[in-house]
């Protein structure tokens, strides 16, 4: 009796060693709060392009479904930037955004003649609705001019805006025109009660295509910013940010720095996508502007909603690395996806309305997203981080109420117990949680353990990401 006791308290022990992990099991995370990087704006997507239209016409509850998936900080990704598209298109045929001023009101200096429908492609429904979830930064972006703004008079196929460096036009110099509309749509908005942020004028500058486009160098984006900014102030929009210039690839947005550099504060922001190249190192910038990377997608590949597969182009696994690649490594202070619901049959947003209208499918994309949205909130800054499994990556930051959120993910084929330490600023963690993602999990809360050292230790799957919060 007494071998057989002994029997079943080693295999008691055993088990016990295979599912506890302790500090001095674990590989180790240290935070350095005395290291300091860039202070992030957050995390989110647009609903440009009509795709609004498609949430809005959905039911009650699916309409819920999908704003608390998007914009709730506890049960979904927790978005805490919206990014609207400022219509140019003289109608709303096929998914175009229609114009505040669809028609010429007859020359640059004429008396505008504004149209507001107080829907705009049901863009005002969303961004009322994420007021509610308590999100407070806006991106209003135009992809084009009107077309009678423009060299080519149609707001397709690219063509620059009359006036700037290069670009006569016989009806006159629209830069003050332009301006003044950009400036109304901010004051249409704000008499809903959304207060945009941040105002852009271009989307992919270096792209020509059959919707909405309009070219521009940086020489000719510094030169429409000169006429912006005063116009934004005179209307008393000073604390609104003017963002430039969402290039087609990081590269091509360093490309344009040195003709933005005579603008100085005047631009605010720093934009660029990742079609054409990623973020892997720092934009350079003059005033030291944050950079967003504001629209990046999986265009075309077929529908997936796997975290991890065979490491394909829409895998949630794949997707949280470019988040961690832009964030960490070149120093992004936002990250956007291109849409967040969309119906259809490919990757190119987060979360897919069924063909029947009945149900949304969730890819683990967004749940990608959550493990950094929820818990690196605007206002938070990022912080030293090294150590964690061996080939995984780590990445910390400290909130605004003093919590300190760690990312580890795990890309390798093993299981690590994970060990994290926070140094500096005398810091001492007063309670810990952890939350997963993986082929199993949503960013579920998993099982953790506070040390007495005020360590915080968990084991992280194979292929997962998780995420540590460290109260102080």
């Amino acid at each position: 009796m007494a071998s057989r006791t002994l029997l079943l308290a080693a295999l008691a022990a055993t088990a016990t060693s295979r599912f506890t992990l302790s500090p001095r099991q674990a590989s180790t995370v240290t935070v350095d709060l005395t290291k300091t990087y860039q202070t992030m704006d957050g995390f989110g997507m647009s609903e440009t392009f009509q795709r609004a239209n498609q949430m809005h016409a959905l039911s009650t509850t699916l309409q819920r479904q999908a704003l608390d998936l998007l914009f709730n900080t506890t049960s979904g990704a927790g978005f805490s930037i919206l990014r609207n598209g400022i219509g140019s298109s003289p109608d709303s045929s096929s998914d175009h955004m229609v114009s505040i001023q669809p028609k010429s009101p007859g020359g640059p200096s004429a008396t505008p003649k504004y149209v507001w429908d107080g829907n705009d492609n049901s863009q005002v429904w969303v961004s009322t609705e994420a007021v509610k979830y308590g999100v407070k930064t806006f991106y209003a972006n135009a992809w084009s001019a009107p077309g009678y703004m423009k060299t080519n008079g149609n707001d397709a196929n690219g063509g620059t805006l009359c006036g700037v460096s290069g670009s006569t036009c016989s009806s006159g110099d629209w830069k003050q025109a332009f301006a003044d509309y950009l400036v109304q749509y901010i004051t249409y908005y704000k008499e809903v009660g959304v207060e945009v942020t941040h105002v852009g004028f271009l989307n992919e500058p270096d792209l020509t295509t059959s919707y909405a486009s309009m070219r521009s160098s940086g020489q000719q984006a510094a030169d429409f910013i000169k006429v912006l900014r005063p116009a934004l102030d005179k209307a008393g929009y000073q604390e609104v940010k003017i963002a430039c210039c969402d290039a087609e690839g990081w590269s091509s947005q360093q490309g344009m720095m040195s003709g933005l550099n005579g603008v100085g504060e005047a631009l605010g922001v720093v934009t660029a996508h990742s079609y054409t190249s990623s973020p892997g190192s720092p934009i350079s910038t003059a005033n030291k502007q944050p950079v967003w990377q504001t629209e990046n997608a999986d265009l075309q590949g077929a529908w997936t909603s796997t975290w991890y597969g065979s490491n394909g182009a829409g895998e949630g696994l794949l997707w949280a690395n470019k988040i961690y690649d832009a964030v960490v490594r070149a120093n992004c202070a936002a990250y956007l996806y291109w849409v967040g619901v969309q119906g259809g049959a490919t990757n190119s947003k987060l979360i897919r309305i069924a063909d029947d209208k009945k149900s949304l499918i969730v890819s683990k994309r967004l749940w990608a997203f959550a493990n950094w949205s929820r818990f690196v909130r605007p206002g938070a800054v990022r912080v030293g981080a090294s150590g964690g499994p061996s080939g995984g990556k780590v990445s910390a930051f400290k909130n605004l109420d003093g919590s300190v959120s760690v990312q580890v993910i795990n890309g390798g084929g093993s299981a690590g117990a994970v060990s994290v330490k926070v140094a500096g600023g005398g810091f001492t963690a007063k309670s810990a949680k952890a939350w997963i993602t993986d082929n199993s999990h949503e960013c579920d809360e998993l099982t953790s353990e506070l040390g007495t050292d005020g360590s915080v230790s968990a084991s992280v799957p194979a292929r997962s990401m998780v995420t540590f919060v460290l109260q102080p």
